[in-house]
């Protein structure tokens, strides 16, 4: 049997499609599987993949693709600052691209403050970096970060990501140098009308785990401590990299001599893992604030086609 979509029956209800996960669970693979069969173009979803010369430690995996064009990765230098409010107006631009080609829109990501962003069109002000401000306050903890947050800037509070200590600094920042005045109305203005059918992967724990040594093992293996080197001689601050996350972080300490190998592997494996802890949770959380995510076990492209087709006019034909 082989499975074909109708993609103008699926337009009918849902003008895009969105699959979501952790990291190392397989949504790439999954994202082109589909795109493929229903004449798509992906849209990344990834904070850090927008960034050019950072292919190894994002995970940007581009031989995944194919032929099935990708969008909003590879599209600014490692020195410039990628707000959330700039992805939402470049996601908005290239929807709008794929749909006028009569294509159906295919958002592929973990990163789930982006992908909120766009589906909950979130009126956030476009506040540039504040380098010195940024450089103070990750010096500071977690928890005194977050009580500033909740007491400064209550909305944003509800919307950030509060395990890191990362995006608590962005929305301080936002919180304390945004222009109040007339923001939200000209977000809502150019933002645009989603009808998403959203994909969630589901995978066990212990598998995610070894999933993520491996892929690490992998990326380590293909040069992952050349490319943060190559960045550190390109004049990019150690505050910056940290930035990047967890692979950038402990591979420039282990590079600056500050840890030796095996254990920057140890505590990078950790902090993965974590990670992928924290996007679970965000999901779930994007549930309880009313984005409806269809789960599908990892590895299931029938599942998700299953899925679709009960809630989106998907054709199964036999042969």
């Amino acid at each position: 049997m082989i499975v074909s979509l109708n993609l103008f029956s699926l337009i009918a209800m849902h003008n895009c499609i969105v699959i979501c996960g952790p990291t190392a669970s397989g949504k790439t693979r999954l994202g082109v599987l589909i795109a493929r069969r229903c004449n798509g173009e992906i849209i990344s979803c990834d904070s850090r993949q927008v960034y050019r010369g950072m292919d190894i430690g994002t995970g940007k995996d581009l031989a995944e693709y194919g032929n099935v064009p990708y969008h909003l990765i590879d599209i600014v230098a490692p020195a410039e600052i990628y707000t959330v409010h700039r992805y939402q107006a470049d996601f908005s631009r290239i929807f709008a691209e794929i749909t006028d080609r009569h294509k159906m829109p295919v958002v592929v990501g973990g990163s789930g403050l982006y992908l909120e962003a766009v589906l909950r069109e979130y009126a956030l002000p476009e506040v540039p970096e504040h380098a010195a401000f940024r450089t103070e306050q990750m010096q500071r903890d977690r928890e005194s970060l977050t009580r500033e947050l909740a007491a400064r800037a209550p909305v944003l509070y509800k919307t950030t990501d509060l395990k890191s200590r990362k995006r608590i600094v962005r929305s301080l920042e936002i919180a304390r140098f945004a222009d109040p005045a007339g923001r939200q109305e000209r977000m809502t203005q150019t933002a645009p009308a989603l009808a998403p059918m959203v994909l969630g992967i589901a995978i066990e724990r212990s598998l995610l785990r070894e999933r993520i040594a491996a892929r690490l093992t992998e990326r380590l293996d293909a040069g992952m401590v050349d490319e943060v080197k190559r960045l550190i001689d390109a004049g990019i601050s150690r505050e910056r990299l940290a930035m990047f996350g967890m692979e950038y972080k402990h591979i420039a300490r282990y590079l600056f001599g500050e840890i030796d190998y095996d254990t920057m592997v140890l505590e990078l494996c950790r902090d993965i893992c974590r990670l992928a802890k924290r996007q679970e949770t965000w999901f779930r959380g994007m549930e309880r604030r009313g984005v409806r995510i269809h789960w599908i076990k990892e590895g299931s492209f029938d599942e998700a086609i299953t899925v679709l087709g009960g809630e989106g006019g998907m054709k199964i034909s036999p042969v």
